[in-house]
């Protein structure tokens, strides 16, 4: 009996065996078959395929190479908006739009219910509570403050005198020897050492010499990079995968946090040495630098035991790292470009020197830039050009707010709290129904019209901010808009007056997968001298 029993349990044991075998062997061709399929359905279907469990994400890698352009053709499809359902329990349901109705509705009449949020914090951890993350009070508590330091006439007259200096004594003679060397170059580098040069002085009153004969590496600006690759990481995957990375301190986390060291040692000591300098007012020493770092010292220097100077090294440190990721890369992203489109469109570079040769009929020396806050205003094409420049590249090409409460935006969508609202404002600047059928044209026409007080009879033609969405809208309209245009005139005008950019043969140009859009292959250029014997 016990032999029997045996037998049929061996009996059994065999028969389980070869089926869960035989199961095996019939799943692998289904499940070759449903990934074939799936891949094949992700790639031909324009609008991402919802399906069971897994939502919309199996769609995301087959796309990512190509992220901004494959939303173009989406939101074209779409009508400007459409509903992304990620995988069931993990909260990544979002309503992706590049609608100006939406973005009037959220970011200008009803921005009260759409806070940033603690998704946009977690992602941006890194510059802690600062005006990028904060919302409410808080937020209002430190625009006013860095509203009135940008704005004092102190800093203004120092803020053009700063970046004119770093043109004309740093960028330029750059410039000049690789004209001469005929040297390939990066262009883009070229440009974020600038602005980093540039927005240190500005905000800590420091130089750190990226702009430099040998190109050093710089370890705040390398952290930088660091910084917004691993937060664009967090952007695109679940949060509990990025969590998890961060918990083990592994892969870009662990990069992540290294790069945060760097950045709070910076700006720490540099706190501390200003700190030295404003307190030695007290024994009659002047303190003649009008960064905003030196400025704010400067107005507490009386309050020195009250609580606002007591929080200021808080305050400060948070902030300084956003206004250096801001000052430093959507600039440089920005003149980027600009070269890139201005080598795919000659005769908007002619436009533009048949301009400062109107403007400029007989300069200082032979090589200098010696506009200044009215001289830059004439420029209207100049100006148009940028604008052109950021419509169809915007340095922030993807903006989110969370939902406070339920609501229905002026697209029909039905949003509620937890769900992720994603502006792509790359796409906005290429939609038919917004810029016209000439949207993907470098036309800087566009924004001009005639009338103004220029002397050239024109002027730029005013877009609502919720269109021309490149400084953001509403309260949270950039702070910096007058400034970064100051400084980018003031480099293009320089440039184009002592040369011409010759993009290298072959050179490929695409976006960068990061928070800001950089070119992935950097912008490779030879410099020209440019002829001006007939001016």
């Amino acid at each position: 009996m016990a032999w029997a029993w045996s037998c049929v349990n061996s009996l059994s044991f065999f028969t389980s065996t070869t089926t869960c075998a035989s199961l095996v062997l019939l799943l692998i061709p289904l499940l070759s078959f449903l990934f074939l399929h799936l891949r094949r359905v992700n790639r031909c279907s324009v609008v991402p395929v919802n399906w069971p469990v897994l939502g919309m994400l199996p769609a995301a890698p087959a796309h990512l190479h190509h992220l901004h352009d494959h939303g173009v053709r989406v939101f074209a499809a779409t009508r400007w908006s459409f509903a992304f359902r990620g995988p069931w329990l993990l909260r990544m349901d979002m309503l992706f739009t590049c609608d100006p109705a939406n973005v009037n509705h959220v970011f200008s009449t009803h921005s009260a219910i759409y806070p940033k949020g603690p998704d946009f914090a977690d992602n941006f951890e890194i510059f802690g509570e600062s005006l990028i993350n904060t919302d409410g009070e808080t937020w209002r508590a430190q625009r006013r403050m860095i509203h009135n330091l940008m704005t004092s006439r102190r800093f203004r007259c120092y803020e053009l005198r700063a970046s004119r200096d770093k043109v004309e004594n740093g960028l330029i003679p750059l410039l000049r020897r690789f004209a001469e060397s005929n040297a390939a170059v990066d262009l883009q580098d070229v440009f974020l050492r600038l602005t980093f040069d540039t927005t240190c002085a500005l905000v800590l009153g420091v130089d750190p010499g990226c702009l430099s004969d040998g190109f050093p590496t710089v370890p705040f600006a390398k952290a930088l990079d660091v910084a917004s690759e691993a937060i664009f990481f967090r952007h695109v995957v679940p949060k509990i995968g990025w969590k998890i990375l961060k918990w083990l301190e592994i892969g870009r986390e662990r990069k992540l946090a290294a790069a945060a060291r760097v950045m709070d040692a910076f700006v720490d000591e540099t706190i501390a040495a200003r700190r030295k300098q404003v307190e030695a007012m007290k024994e009659g020493e002047a303190v003649e630098q009008a960064d905003l770092l030196t400025t704010y010292m400067l107005q507490s220097v009386g309050n020195r035991n009250s609580v606002e100077f007591v929080e200021f090294d808080g305050f400060l440190q948070a902030n300084a790292k956003n206004l250096l990721l801001a000052g430093r890369d959507t600039t440089a992203a920005t003149l980027t470009w600009f070269f890139w489109l201005l080598s795919k469109n000659p005769d908007v570079e002619e436009a533009i020197v048949e301009e400062l040769k109107a403007n400029w009929p007989r300069p200082a020396s032979e090589e200098s830039t010696p506009f200044d806050r009215e001289a830059l205003g004439k420029l209207v094409y100049l100006h148009a050009a940028l604008c052109e420049c950021l419509r169809l590249y915007p340095p922030v090409a993807i903006q989110h707010k969370g939902v406070s409460r339920a609501d229905v935006l002026p697209s029909g969508h039905a949003v509620r709290p937890g769900t992720m609202l994603i502006f792509h404002l790359y796409s906005m600047g290429r939609m038919e129904g917004i810029w016209g059928e000439d949207c993907m044209e470098f036309r800087p026409e566009r924004w001009i019209v005639p009338g103004g007080g220029s002397g050239s009879g024109r002027e730029i033609k005013h877009e609502p901010a919720h269109k021309f969405f490149a400084f953001n809208c509403g309260p949270r309209s950039c702070l910096g808009k007058e400034m970064a245009f100051n400084t980018m005139k003031t480099v293009v005008a320089a440039m184009l007056y002592n040369f011409h950019v010759e993009v290298v043969e072959g050179h490929v140009v695409e976006p960068k997968l990061t928070i800001i859009l950089h070119m992935k292959y950097g912008l490779m250029v030879r410099i020209k001298k440019r002829d001006k014997s007939s001016w």
